[in-house]
């Protein structure tokens, strides 16, 4: 069973925690958090892109020209796909991207991220994040003495509208809870910063 070292949000070491193996220590599989990750990013889209058909664009309901004798290619409307302001033929319309994926696989991936991030000596761990207001400042000065300033990826046992304010508007720092936790963040910040509350929440969830 790993342990790692806790710290206070002045940098001090305080404690040890014990993190358990299944969740913080399994080898991590790079095939699954890649499909998690691309299922992520595919129910991100929007999929309102909408072009025109021929039908749609406004105009083009008199015949150009008559059929013979111009000495002009025939046609039958100026909004036919092959003229400028035309219709599109089979162009993009309003569809859903979203696509479901096994649980079982996005809790392995979220495993696979959490033990990375043991490995690779990127998981901080606080003791708590006691703010008794909402003031950028604090949060910036507990970074510090983390040393966490680059992408640093705030995970909370629940929501807590004092730490998730107080980080807002810190460029490259976001904070997030267990029940929002996804394989984008844990990927795009660097570091991990969880509570020794966080900690335990995890363990109940995924273990």
């Amino acid at each position: 069973m790993p342990s790692i070292d806790v710290y206070n949000v002045e940098g001090k070491k305080v404690s040890k925690v014990d993190l358990k193996e299944e969740i913080f220590g399994i080898d991590p599989n790079e095939a699954i958090v890649h499909s998690v990750l691309v299922n992520y990013l595919a129910n991100q889209r929007q999929g309102t892109q909408s072009t025109k058909t021929r039908a749609e664009v406004r105009g083009g309901g008199k015949k150009p020209w008559r059929q013979k004798e111009t000495g002009r290619a025939r046609q039958g409307s100026i909004r036919a796909t092959q003229w400028i302001k035309g219709g599109i033929a089979l162009g993009p319309k309003p569809r859903s991207y979203t696509y479901r994926v096994n649980k079982k696989e996005k809790q392995l991936a979220i495993k696979s991220l959490l033990s990375s991030k043991v490995l690779e000596n990127d998981l901080v761990v606080v003791d708590k994040f006691d703010f008794k207001e909402i003031k950028t400042k604090q949060m910036v000065n507990a970074m510090k003495n983390l040393k966490v300033e680059d992408k640093a990826f705030i995970v909370l046992p629940t929501n807590n509208e004092t730490v998730q304010k107080s980080a807002r508007n810190i460029e490259n720092v976001k904070t997030g809870s267990v029940n929002t936790i996804n394989v984008y963040d844990l990927l795009k910040y660097k570091k991990l910063v969880l509570t020794v509350d966080t900690i335990k929440k995890l363990e109940e969830v995924y273990a």
